[in-house]
């Protein structure tokens, strides 16, 4: 087979050091001397699909959209096989960050994702919408202090946040963030499901609802669910951090773990934080059985002009059982 006037073969042992040093290099973070490396092999074995997909993933961790979508496209036009390559993913995730529609939806296609729409329509050349993939979760700030939430998974590159992040992820509740595609880790339902988790790459739509920290005296469980009901019925979100949120150690973190929703008391053995304490250090979900603590510390995505109403309506309805103290706006 030949490829630009050249008979194709296995890599020189000159790109596999190439490409090996710039991979050790990209684990330091020294993107410019991986770079430097990896344009090297191209150079050298310009006709290997791996030559620009390799180029493609470091323009990827640069966040340098438009030079990754290049590399990309030269690794594709390169590929041998028709379906399934991760070649095109990468291509599908610089396409969504460039909001280049009609190569996102061709890329998807060309993995063997089904993308609704008729290609020859209007509808079918813009964003892709419809194509029902679900829940899943994403980590938030992967290099930082990593936080995993839950999210609605818009495409195959993004995802809505559900949950209320914390302050530290400076993310808030609605923001569509652009992830990775391989999963690192998973969580598993008391129902049985399990759901991928997916490394944030960076914001791709921000949020303009605050996120909120409060105190509550909650009575029951009851008294708690019926706040974040309340906050769900006007569009908005309320999170009862305290049993919401875990510390969890990297390697757990990106293994298969339970992810604390259902009935039933829940204590982790992998989890690294301390058992009994209300806040973002608890952990233990409240089942059946297990002992109520009224003062929770609870997140709030609303706008500024609607919490407090949202807190003394709560309150009103119950107000033998339900008090809050020390709001504060914190990202």
């Amino acid at each position: 087979m030949r490829i630009f006037g050249k008979v194709r073969h296995r890599p020189s042992a000159s790109w596999r050091q190439a490409t090996d040093r710039a991979f050790t290099l990209i684990g330091d973070g020294r993107y410019e001397d991986a770079g430097a490396l990896l344009t090297r092999a191209a150079d050298l074995e310009p006709w290997l699909s791996e030559s620009w997909f390799n180029l493609a993933l470091l323009h990827k961790f640069r966040h340098d959209w438009e030079q990754a979508r290049a590399a990309g496209l030269r690794a594709v036009a390169l590929l041998d096989r028709e379906t399934g390559a991760p070649d095109w993913w990468n291509v599908g995730i610089a396409a969504t960050a460039l909001q280049d529609w009609p190569l996102a939806r061709r890329a998807w296609q060309a993995y063997g994702l089904k993308v609704p729409g008729d290609p020859h329509s209007t509808a079918g050349t813009g964003e892709p919408v419809g194509m029902e993939l679900g829940s899943a979760a994403v980590r938030l700030s992967p290099e930082g202090e990593a936080e995993v939430v839950w999210g609605r998974r818009l495409d195959p590159a993004r995802m809505e946040v559900l949950s209320i992040p914390l302050p530290s992820s400076g993310r808030r509740w609605g923001e569509v963030v652009l992830h990775d595609g391989v999963p690192h880790g998973e969580r598993v339902t008391a129902a049985g499901p399990s759901y991928p988790v997916f490394d944030e790459i960076e914001l791709w739509a921000p949020s303009p609802v605050p996120t909120w920290v409060v105190l509550l005296e909650a009575a029951t469980e009851e008294d708690r669910d019926a706040l974040e009901q309340l906050a769900s019925d006007a569009g908005f979100a309320a999170e009862d951090w305290s049993s919401s949120v875990r510390l969890l150690c990297r390697t757990c973190s990106e293994s298969s773990m339970p992810s604390g929703e259902g009935n039933g008391d829940h204590l982790d053995p992998h989890d690294h934080s301390e058992p009994g304490h209300p806040g973002p250090l608890g952990h233990r979900t409240a089942g059946s059985g297990s002992l109520w603590v009224p003062e929770r510390e609870c997140g709030i995505a609303a706008p500024a002009g609607l919490v407090r109403g949202l807190l003394d309506g709560w309150v009103a309805d119950s107000p033998d059982s339900r008090e809050w103290r020390d709001l504060e706006e914190v990202c």
